[in-house]
């Protein structure tokens, strides 16, 4: 069933239109109270945010929500989404949120929600609160709404977290990291984890002013990074996007590494080290297929899910597997977080990088990637992929790929798009296929 609200990853979408106003914020935050208020206890949300300008209101908003259906609220202030979510469970809240939109423009705004555990609310969950969203909710009575307190060493509990990930006998002396924090929620907490692990740091992207986040920088924009590693000879660079639960890398030659090699990497060093669970790692439809025959030639099996890091931890949950993540940057290690988190996977990859005592342009390409291409096709209305003609040309596609290659397309749950992919052994091939079908899209949309 069509969602009003949540979509793959919680409530997103431009600020004061549709979904995203003070208004909604403010039911969300008394419908969810309302769901997790249980007991006699005083119930307390976590509610931490990114960078951008709209947090302010949205922060307010949710935080008028919580405390009306007697929830005491704890504000940390801009927080990655990780964070949040260790501090949901560390400080024993019954609810955690996140306000961001990940990587998207400041216009846009979103809403995560994660349970007591720290990890995200199950479909079933969300859609039972999105059912009290448009519904009635019983208020408290005066005299028992709730608080609003902010907490100041938020950055500093998870900064310790962080660092604890990292080998004690390893150190990052000698290295010089280049950091891009996207004028994002890791401004402050990335780069001071780093410079106590001992490294040189080059820091950009950590400027925030309510506008600039994820502009033309993080982990969506590389460009700045790749100038910036090549200019200052670093050893390293590291992107985050504006909630820092995405890594990108890019190697001392300014190459960009994605989230298939960097699981690549942290697969082949959690086998070596017998800590590998399940015998095998989680990840997406659209990773590459050049992943999965490398981990099957090194005895390492691969789950596909579908897009989403929800649907990679859901899957981690139920097999027993510790290491997940998604192409685009969404690294899952359930051994020290419940999500996606950058600055801790960055970490892997920087204690692989010391313990190998090799560049980075020789220890992060494990594989070769197959062509793979993905386009954007937007909509503004309709069900285009229901269209008989888009039937048609993708069945078409599906049977000249078959046993050579693979189809991906699927509707965005974060924005109103038509996402097309396809990789197989012949370039040419993937880039007429991915074509034919967005013209096919764009003819019906």
């Amino acid at each position: 069933m069509a969602r009003k609200y949540f979509g793959t990853d919680g409530i997103r979408g431009r600020t004061n239109e549709g979904a995203m106003t003070a208004e909604i914020a403010m039911k969300v935050g008394q419908a969810a109270g309302a769901y997790f208020v249980r007991g006699k206890h005083r119930h307390r949300v976590l509610i931490g945010k990114d960078t951008r300008l709209s947090g302010y209101m949205m922060e307010s908003a949710l935080t008028a929500g919580f405390t009306s259906v007697g929830m005491d609220v704890v504000l940390v202030g801009p927080m990655p989404t990780p964070a949040v979510a260790m501090l949901t469970k560390s400080m024993r809240a019954d609810l955690g949120v996140m306000i961001s939109a990940s990587h998207n423009p400041y216009v846009d705004n979103g809403i995560k929600l994660f349970g007591p555990d720290g990890y995200k609310l199950s479909d079933e969950t969300e859609a039972k609160i999105e059912k009290a969203i448009d519904g009635k909710v019983t208020l408290a009575p005066a005299e028992q709404i709730g608080r609003a307190r902010r907490v100041d060493d938020a950055q500093g509990r998870y900064i310790s977290v962080a660092k604890s990930t990292f080998p004690d006998h390893l150190s990052l002396d000698g290295l010089r990291i280049v950091i891009d924090c996207a004028h994002g929620a890791a401004y402050k907490v990335a780069p001071d984890a780093l410079w106590e692990l001992g490294a040189e740091l080059i820091a950009i992207g950590v400027t925030p002013n309510g506008t600039n986040v994820n502009d033309k920088v993080g982990s969506t924009a590389p460009a700045a990074l790749q100038a910036k590693v090549v200019e200052t000879r670093a050893d390293l660079g590291i992107a985050l996007d504006g909630d820092a639960d995405r890594l990108i890398v890019v190697d001392d030659k300014g190459r960009i590494v994605d989230g298939d090699q960097l699981m690549a990497l942290i697969a082949l060093s959690a086998a070596r080290d017998k800590t590998l669970k399940g015998d095998g790692i989680v990840a997406t439809v659209m990773s590459n297929l050049g992943l999965e025959r490398f981990l099957w030639g090194q005895g390492i099996s691969l789950h596909r899910t579908p897009v989403g890091d929800r649907y990679v931890v859901e899957a981690m949950r139920a097999g027993g597997y510790n290491i997940g993540g998604e192409q685009s940057g969404h690294i899952v290690l359930s051994d020290y977080a419940t999500t996606g988190d950058g600055l801790i996977a960055s970490l892997q990859v920087l204690a692989a990088l010391v313990e190998s005592g090799k560049p980075a342009h020789q220890l992060l390409k494990l594989f070769d990637p197959l062509p793979q291409l993905l386009k954007n096709v937007r909509f503004t209305g309709g069900q285009p992929l229901e269209d008989d003609k888009v039937k048609k040309v993708i069945a078409e596609a599906e049977k000249e790929l078959d046993g050579k290659g693979r189809l991906v397309i699927r509707k965005s749950g974060t924005e109103p798009l038509i996402r097309v992919m396809a990789e197989g052994e012949d370039e040419a091939q993937v880039n007429a296929v991915v074509d034919r079908i967005c013209d096919a899209v764009k003819k019906a949309a």
